[in-house]
């Protein structure tokens, strides 16, 4: 029937995507305690779920809680009363409690936090290869951040770690596996992209920096795709039903193998250890396995690439 929220057939909820997409932005704007807007958008969830549900119930408590806390927030009057108290330090506090400057601070994150990553490698390894490492790092934080936008999900700006790497945070409360995956693996592939420019660049000069920046990028791409812990590979594994788990690690042997890689033995034992795990899914995600397989062998040949080191006599 047009303009029914659910199908009679199946009960489904015809606008779950869109449900999905606001739930999450809802739960961010709570996070950042943005009462308003987390209220304003749970309101348009609440348009889109039949009113009789169990959802809509839970939704409409949720903004009851939001009103009730913003019910005990300071007035306008009481804020203005305040900051007027903190003297020569009243731009600093009306800068902080106007949301609409949040955006701009977390964009000053991303730049101090680049900066000093950048700073960090420069000093390590000299400008070149430093600049150019961070470059490939900001890459497969892009590749994830890129990809968590054109969803219509909410994310920040990513954030630099000197000598640990990067993350981009964004909530994945509610939202499904297979969504997971694909952000996760849009990380290395981006990085993997941007690796094969680096070997693209090595084979019109010959510039060892390029085969070098090319090999350690795919490298820690390819460490990332390891299915354990906090890794992409975790969460892109969590959309693979048994048989692609097995799948995987025997193909991870394969390439371990084939690419003279030890690397892919971890991805092996990762997807073997996922078999024991209780997030196996019911039902097959090809198009999730496809996409890893095609990023891992990607990722091969660009390290087979690199030049073996010369044998001294």
């Amino acid at each position: 029937m047009p303009g029914a929220l659910e199908c009679g057939s199946c009960h489904a909820l015809v606008h779950a995507s869109r449900l999905e997409q606001l739930g999450a932005s809802a739960r961010l704007h709570e996070e950042r305690r943005e009462a308003v807007e987390a209220s304003a958008t749970w309101s348009r969830v609440l348009e889109l779920l039949p009113p009789d549900s169990a959802q809509a119930e839970w939704v409409r408590g949720r903004i009851e809680r939001l009103a009730s806390a913003m019910a005990n927030t300071p007035t306008v009057d009481a804020r203005r009363a305040w900051i007027r108290k903190l003297g020569p330090l009243a731009p600093v506090a009306i800068l902080l409690v106007n949301g609409k400057y949040l955006l701009a601070l977390f964009k000053l994150k991303f730049l101090l936090s680049l900066a000093a990553f950048v700073t960090f490698y420069w000093a390590l390894y000299g400008v070149k290869f430093g600049v150019g490492f961070a470059i490939l790092i900001l890459l497969h934080e892009m590749g994830h951040f890129v990809d968590i936008k054109r969803r219509g999900l909410p994310a920040d700006m990513p954030v630099f770690l000197p000598g640990l790497g990067a993350y981009v945070r964004w909530s994945a409360l509610g939202v499904p596996a297979r969504t997971r995956a694909l952000v996760s693996l849009a990380g290395p592939l981006a990085g993997c992209i941007g690796a094969a420019a680096c070997a693209l660049l090595w084979s019109k000069t010959g510039d060892a920096l390029w085969i070098g920046l090319a090999s350690v990028s795919a490298l820690l791409n390819l460490l990332n795709l390891v299915p354990i812990w906090v890794l992409d590979g975790a969460q892109a594994i969590a959309a693979l039903d048994r048989t692609e788990r097995i799948l995987l690690s025997a193909a991870a042997v394969v390439f371990a193998a084939a690419f003279g890689q030890p690397v892919f033995l971890l991805v092996a034992a990762g997807a073997g250890y996922r078999l024991f795990t209780r997030d196996i899914p019911a039902s097959p995600d090809h198009a999730v396995m496809v996409y890893y397989l095609l990023v891992l062998t990607a990722l091969g040949f660009l390290i087979a690439l690199a030049p073996p080191p010369p044998v001294h006599s």
